[in-house]
């Protein structure tokens, strides 16, 4: 019967199923009517998971019982515990045979735990392939926070799991977040500056609490729902770009040292994918700045000279002709090439725009202010400037009057029936004043904005 025992504790891998199988194997080696095997927390003394067999006895009547120790290499794993035994009290013999079950169930409970860190880790390794997968797949920053949260409350098996990063005050705050339920009341929860936990966090230290809601370190409003949790700081070259949190629910069952060890694996690879990640899109952008500066270059070295040399050829052209209707013709053909070229002209300083960038010339303003008036036209106006408006505009009051008649006159458009098309000039000069004069703070700048509704409407500014 001993030696069955033996190779029946060894033929299991899975730990939880190895340690029912010791359990049940004692009880019937030894006729006990009852047994428990109480595996004990090494960091924290107590027992945290109990198996059993034949259930538990009721009444505190005192039995015959023997109680033996599971040692896995020096460390006591747990003890074996029997009641009741079927034909009175238990003998020496019961004794020998439970200690030499316990010392094979020592190795069979070696090699299944070897057996599920490796199958632990192997998870892990995987997830974080994952998350560095779906990170240099260009997703949103947002995206890419979230998914690093989701992955690991997934593999640690927690109750949420929540990125925090660094605030303008010196706290932390939570930017993203995962959890079964509506993540919502998690998102925008700050650590205040100052945080014991915020000391450790931003020196690149982790954070490993038993109990959340007991904790007088944790001080966030949420913190009553969570039990045992870790927070995993992210950096990368000696930086910090925020926190990985892992809370479970109160009762939970904490975190072991190998669940410790893996998560802070997770989050130094996860920390590399994200700054990998920002790299690889400022490179992407990068990209688009150049291949933008590229087709202005394009535009200015080649088609305006094109343009205007075509133009000046007309006009000379023009000067030579002596018939009315060719003149009249030829005139034509200059004004639309010269339109042109002030349009190609707009194009190329748009261009040079970086595209999500507030703009900070006065043309740039003109522009953003005529591209969000195209959303509700239907159809991008056309923007002509002539003269150094720049020049003017820096620091002129007068700059921000114009942009203000500019939306009125765009919004006025919009609301007008039949317009197709809307033309916006803005010029530089001495004369905006008319009759000679200079409107006080205008610096010369001009406005003139027309449309093709029936009638026509232009307005013009000062």
């Amino acid at each position: 019967m001993l030696l069955d025992a033996v190779l029946g504790v060894g033929s299991e891998l899975e730990l939880h199923a190895t340690l029912q199988h010791i359990v049940e194997t004692a009880t019937a080696l030894t006729g006990a009517r009852h047994g428990t095997l109480g595996v004990l927390d090494p960091e924290r003394g107590r027992v945290t998971e109990l198996f059993t067999c034949g259930g538990l006895e009721d009444g505190p009547v005192p039995r015959p019982a023997l109680d033996v120790p599971i040692r896995v290499h020096t460390e006591v794993f747990g003890h074996l515990h029997l009641t009741g035994k079927e034909t009175g009290a238990f003998t020496e013999d019961d004794l020998a045979l439970l200690r030499v079950l316990a010392s094979q169930a020592g190795i069979a409970i070696g090699n299944a735990r070897l057996y599920e860190t490796a199958r632990q880790r192997e998870r892990w390794i995987e997830g974080a392939a994952a998350v560095t997968t779906a990170l240099l797949a260009g997703r949103p920053a947002e995206d890419a926070l979230t998914t690093v949260a989701e992955r690991a409350r997934l593999l640690a098996d927690a109750s949420a799991g929540v990125v925090l990063q660094p605030t303008a005050e010196g706290g932390m705050e939570i930017v993203a977040a995962s959890t079964p339920d509506d993540p919502g009341d998690l998102v925008g929860t700050t650590i205040a500056p100052g945080s014991p936990v915020l000391v450790q966090l931003l020196g690149g230290e982790p954070v490993f609490v038993e109990d959340s809601a007991t904790d007088p370190r944790m001080t966030t409003h949420v913190r009553s729902r969570f039990g045992p949790s870790m927070m995993l700081p992210l950096q990368s070259g000696g930086k910090l770009i925020g926190t990985l949190a892992l809370p479970r629910r109160r009762g939970g069952r904490p975190y072991t040292a190998v669940d410790r060890l893996l998560a802070s694996q997770f989050a130094s690879q996860a920390a590399l994918a994200l700054v990998l990640a920002d790299a690889q899109a400022d490179r992407e952008q990068l990209a688009v700045y150049e291949d933008r500066d590229r087709i202005a270059r394009d535009l200015h070295d080649l088609v305006v000279q094109r343009l205007f040399a075509t133009e000046m050829m007309l006009e000379s052209t023009r000067r030579r002709a002596a018939v009315h209707e060719v003149d009249t013709l030829l005139g034509r053909a200059v004004d639309e090439l010269d339109s042109t070229i002030q349009e190609v002209r707009t194009t190329i300083f748009a261009l040079q725009q970086p595209p999500a960038a507030a703009p900070t010339s006065f043309r740039g303003r003109v522009l953003r202010e005529t591209g969000g008036a195209a959303a509700l036209l239907g159809f991008q106006p056309s923007v002509h400037f002539s003269g150094a408006v720049d020049t003017l505009a820096e620091g002129d009051a007068g700059a921000d009057r114009l942009l203000a008649a500019l939306r009125g006159a765009l919004a006025a458009a919009h609301r007008r029936p039949g317009v197709g098309a809307v033309t916006v000039e803005v010029s530089a000069g001495t004369d905006a004043g008319g009759g000679g004069g200079r409107d006080v703070g205008t610096e010369g700048l001009r406005l003139r904005v027309t449309d093709d509704g029936r009638p026509p409407t232009v307005v013009t500014w000062p």
